[in-house]
């Protein structure tokens, strides 16, 4: 499997998006195709073990970066750039997924321009895995940041991408599809939410209703359907109340000699539950509706992040996810 990955997209490329690559090539037994600036990416590689490594170089000379406030227009001004380069690369089928850290509305960009959208879907979404204290540890919220403002008939797409991914790619059965609401009765919630509710209630797909905030790590549903304002708040909230319980725990246990002793024997669950919050652990978010398998990682992603985000899409080619959300949208047709 051929994975194109974008050597200069992320707060610390390009040191950790080829540290990263080099990772996935070995671990997974994949060709990572890098693509940015070659004189760069030729010297980073050279501080890497890459004996019987496929390590591809795909010349690109410009960059998308944050400074980019107009991501469209970037997409536009930067023909060159490693974004366009890759993706037009996945367009002609010389690589089989397209991975960044990069700007992920220049992403967005780049992908509905130079892949399109699946036919029949109205707007793309971004998803990610979401931890929960479910047996499975996980569900899929979508959307996390494409589309701030939604229709209903948005929404009935992606629970319909999102119980897709969740049954194809994460190995959930029947999984349970809900919608984000401010209580769980019918009822309840903005027009949005009370606008699509009948075709949730209709689709092809195990719809068990609303969800709060509260219900969602709690495990209630699967796939957490919602706008991409609404996900994105909910991500990051999630995100920064993490951060600050781990912080707080940790500054407790250094100011009490005696809970010091406890912690060492807490070390293991310390770093279980860690792990389970660590946004590295998932990789990064896949761009659902477009036509070509696309992981957008967290701008802030390490090594390990990136290894996980091409892990991510490794699996979404393996399992067909393109084809079997097409398939999906012909049935419920």
């Amino acid at each position: 499997m051929r994975i194109v990955l974008d050597a200069m997209g992320g707060d610390y490329a390009p040191e950790v998006t080829i540290h990263g690559g080099v990772w996935a090539a070995r671990d997974f037994g994949l060709e990572i195709q890098f693509v940015g600036q070659a004189g760069v990416i030729q010297a980073e590689l050279k501080k890497h073990n890459t004996a019987g490594l496929t390590l591809p170089i795909i010349p690109a000379s410009e960059v998308i970066d944050m400074e980019d406030h107009n991501p469209a227009g970037a997409v536009k001004t930067k023909p060159d750039s490693s974004m366009v380069v890759g993706l037009q690369a996945l367009r002609r089928g010389e690589t089989d997924a397209f991975v960044t850290a990069g700007h992920s509305g220049g992403a967005l960009a780049a992908a509905l321009l130079h892949l399109g959208r699946i036919r029949g879907i109205k707007r793309p979404a971004i998803a990610t895995v979401y931890p929960n204290v479910s047996e499975r540890g996980f569900c899929f919220l979508l959307d996390i940041g494409a589309n701030a403002d939604c229709k209903p008939e948005y929404l009935y797409q992606f629970a319909l991408m999102g119980g897709t991914y969740a049954e194809q790619v994460l190995g959930i059965p029947k999984p349970r599809v809900a919608i984000v609401s401010n209580a769980e009765e019918e009822g309840k919630g903005n027009m949005l939410v009370q606008n699509t509710l009948p075709l949730l209630r209709n689709g092809p797909f195990n719809f068990v209703g609303n969800v709060e905030g509260k219900d969602i790590p709690a495990g209630l549903a699967d796939v957490v359907v919602t706008d991409g304002f609404t996900g994105n708040v909910i991500l990051k909230v999630s995100e920064g109340v993490a951060r600050m319980l781990l912080d707080s725990i940790k500054a407790e246990i250094k100011a009490r000699p005696l809970a010091m002793a406890g912690a060492a024997l807490a070390t293991p669950a310390f770093k279980a539950v860690g792990s389970m919050l660590d946004y590295r652990e998932y990789g990064g978010g896949v761009l659902l509706g477009v036509d070509g398998v696309v992981i957008i990682a967290h701008g802030r992603s390490d090594a390990y992040a990136v290894r996980n985000a091409i892990r991510a899409a490794h699996r979404a080619v393996e399992s067909d996810i393109i084809g079997a959300i097409k398939s999906g949208l012909d049935s419920a047709s």
